[in-house]
């Protein structure tokens, strides 16, 4: 991800992200360190005030009703040109959850001890934006458009549908975890990666762009 943390997952030690296990009511997020100069130009951040409805607050949008429980197995966005296998995430020693690994630039992960997209409660997606080959499977996220569908092919054979609410890039000095991370009560889901501009002194990304979308109907 050069990535985020919390998830903030480690890359080499980078990191996606960072949990403080509360039944994901609660996460703490952390910048993946990285150790290779991005792309010159960057990847492309969210617009300001870049949401469906003009906030950030996704919770009067419709949801459609929870599906059974059903591992990952790929992510879709149709807007961006991605389709991507999943991996399971899970957390090291240090509570971060681990990223997954650099050698497959076209490879994303879901934190396995979570809602499993499709089913009550916050899902999470993480991918690296970069690795030091070039451009990872999320290097655009930043770029995509409220309303655009998210696709997760599931075990069981369905596929779970969502829309994006809100698309926004976060310092990680002030990122709002409960925001991010919280129950709503219905089935929501969060993809995220590194942004907000690279650092070139510190060596890393300054914090992350996370997409927030809610289950929907085919």
């Amino acid at each position: 991800m050069h990535t985020t943390e919390q998830p903030r997952a480690g890359s080499g030690r980078k990191r996606i992200g960072r949990f403080w296990e509360v039944f994901l009511l609660t996460a703490a997020l952390v910048v993946a360190v990285m150790t290779f100069e991005p792309t010159p130009s960057g990847p492309p951040q969210p617009a300001a005030g870049h949401s469906a409805d003009g906030t950030a607050d996704t919770a009067d949008q419709p949801a459609a009703p929870p599906l059974p429980a059903s591992d990952p197995l790929r992510v879709s966005i149709p807007e961006l040109r991605v389709d991507a296998p999943l991996t399971d995430l899970a957390l090291e020693d240090d509570s971060r959850l681990a990223a997954p690994p650099e050698t497959d630039a076209g490879l994303a992960g879901w934190w396995a001890d979570g809602p499993t997209p499709g089913t009550r409660g916050t899902a999470i997606i993480a991918g690296h934006v970069d690795v030091p080959t070039g451009p990872a499977v999320f290097y655009d996220l930043g770029a995509l458009d409220p309303g655009a569908t998210v696709r997760v092919g599931r075990e069981d054979g369905s596929t779970a549908h969502f829309t994006v609410d809100d698309v926004e890039v976060y310092d990680a000095d002030d990122f709002p975890d409960d925001k991010v991370y919280a129950d709503t009560g219905r089935p929501e889901l969060r993809v995220i990666t590194c942004g907000g501009g690279f650092d070139e002194q510190l060596g890393q990304y300054r914090g992350n762009v996370v997409v927030t979308a809610h289950l929907t109907d085919e």
